[in-house]
């Protein structure tokens, strides 16, 4: 999900995923779920290995067609009411994939469980994204569940190492990538963006909260506007996990959308880490990039190789 990911003292204490078992086969399969294509990638994989799924749609985020799902609508706020229900019918395992932007208070509408929380949750919400999607991760764990990722569910989904498609990056990209993954290696602790442009040793702009696909936008105007002065098909798009990330909760996901916007703001290419990205629609991506004229790769992460 975007909301952004965390480590503080609650992701201290909450379950680390690389500790957990093998997720438990027995009870449905509990799937948060916000935009776009990545909720429905995920119950196909989790139904293919013979596991049941529910889906939680949160209200203003889930797209109407997982309604072809067994399903619960909810507000993002009403953590009682759908943690009852999901407990009710057997739910012990819960995944959270999807688009959803950081909320303002008033529009989570609360129920009774989330209004005795309210304080808590109102000091998630003063500090970074880290800090708030570890508190969610702890309240979940709370009402019972046990969070497992995307990657856990779904690992035949995680962005492989090499190149994708027909089109490979320059040296000038390569160098540009390894400049990008050093920093977003030393941006990490500070708990910006996972992603960064960087254009013939440039670097052109840096994700913060607007997030990837606004980023995009704004090097695009700067590039229409003449204050980056770079021919289309220059610099490259980086993400990667920040490090200590719960990858549980905000592991990114790269599909044809990412590279149509990557070609409006007249980028060679994306790279992300390797594993460190789920991949929806594998074929969608491919023949996309392959006709934007764009590389896609994935890369090892920063140190190794």
């Amino acid at each position: 999900m975007s909301l952004p990911p965390g480590r503080d003292d609650a992701a201290n204490d909450a379950p680390n995923s690389a500790s957990l078992s093998a997720p438990s086969t027995r009870g449905p399969l509990g799937i948060v779920a916000g935009g776009g294509a990545f909720p429905a990638a995920v119950a196909e994989a989790a139904r293919a290995q013979g596991r049941e799924v529910i889906l939680l749609l949160i209200r203003g985020f889930a797209d109407p067609e997982l309604e072809r799902y067994e399903h619960h609508w909810f507000r993002i706020g009403s953590l009682g009411g759908v943690a009852a229900m999901a407990r009710a019918r057997g739910v012990r395992d819960v995944v959270m994939v999807g688009t959803v932007t950081r909320p303002r208070v008033r529009d989570l509408g609360l129920d009774w469980t989330m209004v005795r929380l309210l304080p808590r949750i109102a000091r998630l919400f003063r500090g970074g994204d880290n800090h708030l999607l570890s508190g969610v991760v702890q309240l979940v764990s709370e009402q019972g569940f046990r969070m497992l990722g995307a990657h856990e569910v779904a690992p035949n989904l995680l962005l492989p190492e090499g190149v994708l498609g027909a089109h490979a990056p320059s040296e000038q990209d390569r160098a540009d990538i390894a400049h990008a993954m050093k920093l977003l290696k030393v941006l990490s602790p500070y708990d910006v963006g996972q992603g960064v442009i960087v254009v013939d040793g440039l670097v052109a702009a840096v994700e913060a909260a607007e997030g990837t696909d606004k980023m995009l936008h704004r090097y695009g105007e700067m590039r229409a506007a003449g204050r980056l002065r770079f021919p289309p098909g220059r610099g490259v798009l980086v993400k990667a996990p920040k490090a200590g990330q719960d990858r549980r909760i905000d592991l990114p996901s790269l599909g044809p959308d990412s590279v149509t916007r990557a070609q409006e703001a007249g980028l060679a290419g994306i790279a992300f880490e390797a594993g460190g990205a789920m991949v929806p629609d594998v074929v969608g991506l491919v023949e996309t990039a392959d006709a934007a004229g764009l590389f896609v790769m994935g890369v090892a992460p920063e140190g190794r190789g």
